[in-house]
């Protein structure tokens, strides 16, 4: 038996791979400080492949161990003597959360965990009393925009005018330093009490969005976007991106991603009734394309390879459907100059630049709920609001988005929530007599509610229903997808 006098220095965390009716697959990556033994992860009546290094950095080692747990109630696996049980049945009843958006542009670091952590005690909670099958992340599960405090010449980097950023070399040193940040910060998260048990406890499915890398990324005009310290911040930002959301390295991809070469991490993870699919919306993202060719490919494979009739649960990072934002793009282009929320709205499916891929990415859905006959639910973050909408496709069938956003990022300015409000009176119907309607949670008034939270996805008898948890008005009335 381990005698437990080596402690990990991160972890365990999860992530899914897949079940069947017989076998539920997940890997484990754990942390500990070099020097100290691989963790002993044993998995009762199942297997575990032996811990893999996957990386080695600041005196530290990631090791990874893929594991096989009987689809049976009461599965645990152990590591260093400790044992977690977990869900790993995903016949009949099943519950899975939704977060997005952990953390703040500027100051996460010193916030107090009292207040910060607030709804990631709530899940804690919840899980202890009906547990979790899967905890599903849709993007800024890291706010690394402060990356640029990490060496002074980014820092000077990210003070310069657009046109002056190329001129800034990216050396060594400096690269040596952000990986640091990178590295430092997700281990800091990590180990926040109530999200590390619920890491430790439910498979994650984790695809980023642009705060994870920095705020617009891919969204910046070419200038920034191409300039070598903003390379630089996206090399690392992938390096540790890897490890600690996929649980992986560039020569150990997990097979849930399509695309073998690493270009786009899209994702997609098969249960029995249910397929998860996570589009790589950051890694080829320009301010003329939301993802390239490969991207694309990555994202109609991982359709293609889901069951017929099973249920689609697409996480976008950005909110699929949405409200003309395309009218503020227009109202900005009478003010010279880069706008202060000109990224912002680029990085939306339904920026002006992006109306054609926006079409292609919703024909591709109504394709699978029409076509297929299995039903899609849409789920986002990324808006630091709560809301919900539908499409109404051809032969009558609706596919609903659920956007929950901020599992700790404070609650944006009342007036945000009632401007987007009024713009989603416009509609908007970019597939020709697709209604997109923009609608308030159940129990709520205003279309976007303004309020921390996060989401809850229950199969029940068969049915599926959604529900949100708002940190100060609770929990909403049951939504029916079906």
């Amino acid at each position: 038996m381990y005698d437990g006098t080596a402690e990990l220095a991160a972890g365990p965390l999860l992530f899914a791979r897949g079940a069947d009716e017989a076998v539920c697959r997940v890997a484990v990556v754990c942390v500990t400080r070099s020097g100290d033994p691989a963790p002993r992860i044993v998995v009762p009546d199942g297997k575990a492949t032996a811990p893999l290094r996957l990386a080695t950095l600041f005196e530290h080692d990631v090791w990874r161990a893929d594991l096989s747990l009987p689809a049976r109630a009461g599965a645990s696996y152990e590591v260093n003597g400790r044992l977690h049980p977990i869900v790993t049945r995903f016949e009949g009843d099943t519950a899975l959360a939704f977060v997005s958006c952990n953390g703040q542009e500027n100051g996460d670091e010193a916030r107090s965990h009292e207040d910060r952590d607030v709804m990631w005690r709530r899940l804690w909670s919840e899980h202890q009393r009906q547990p979790f099958a899967l905890l599903l992340h849709g993007g800024d599960q890291l706010y690394a925009d402060e990356a640029s405090s990490a060496h002074p010449e980014v820092a000077r980097w990210a003070e310069l005018a657009l046109d002056d950023r190329p001129s800034v070399v990216w050396t060594d040193e400096m690269e040596e330093a952000v990986r640091f940040y990178f590295f430092r910060r997700y281990l800091d998260l990590l180990r926040q009490p109530a999200a590390a048990s619920l890491f430790a406890h439910v498979p994650s499915l984790m695809i980023w969005d642009d705060h994870d890398i920095f705020d617009g990324w891919g969204s910046h005009p070419p200038a920034l976007q191409e300039s070598p310290v903003a390379l630089g911040l996206f090399k690392a930002a992938r390096e540790m991106f890897l490890l600690f959301q996929l649980g992986a390295s560039e020569a150990h991809l997990p097979g849930t991603c399509p695309d073998r070469s690493g270009r786009s991490f899209t994702q997609a993870a098969h249960f029995p009734g249910l397929s998860v699919i996570l589009p790589d919306l950051r890694s080829e993202r320009r301010p003329d394309r939301v993802m390239g060719e490969t991207g694309w490919s990555a994202f109609d494979a991982a359709l293609a390879q889901a069951p017929e009739g099973a249920r689609r649960v697409v996480v976008s990072s950005v909110p699929a459907l949405g409200p003309r934002l395309s009218l503020v793009e227009a109202l900005l282009d009478f003010y010279p100059g880069q706008q202060q929320y000109e990224d912002d709205l680029r990085d939306q499916w339904q920026s002006r630049a992006h109306r054609a891929e926006w079409r292609r990415f919703l024909a591709a859905l109504e394709g699978e709920a029409v076509c297929r006959r299995s039903p899609v639910t849409i789920v986002s973050g990324e808006i630091h609001l709560a809301t919900r909408g539908t499409m109404e496709c051809r032969e009558g069938v609706l596919i609903h988005q659920l956007v929950a956003s901020g599992i700790t990022h404070p609650k944006p300015p009342r007036a945000l929530g009632l401007g987007l409000g009024l713009l989603s009176r416009l509609g908007e119907s970019p597939l020709k007599g697709r209604k997109i309607r923009l609608r308030p949670l159940p129990g709520q008034n205003a279309v976007y509610t303004a309020d921390r939270n996060y989401l809850v996805l229950t199969r029940e008898e068969g049915g599926w229903h959604a529900a949100w948890e708002l940190e100060e008005r609770g929990r909403t009335p049951a939504l029916t997808l079906d």
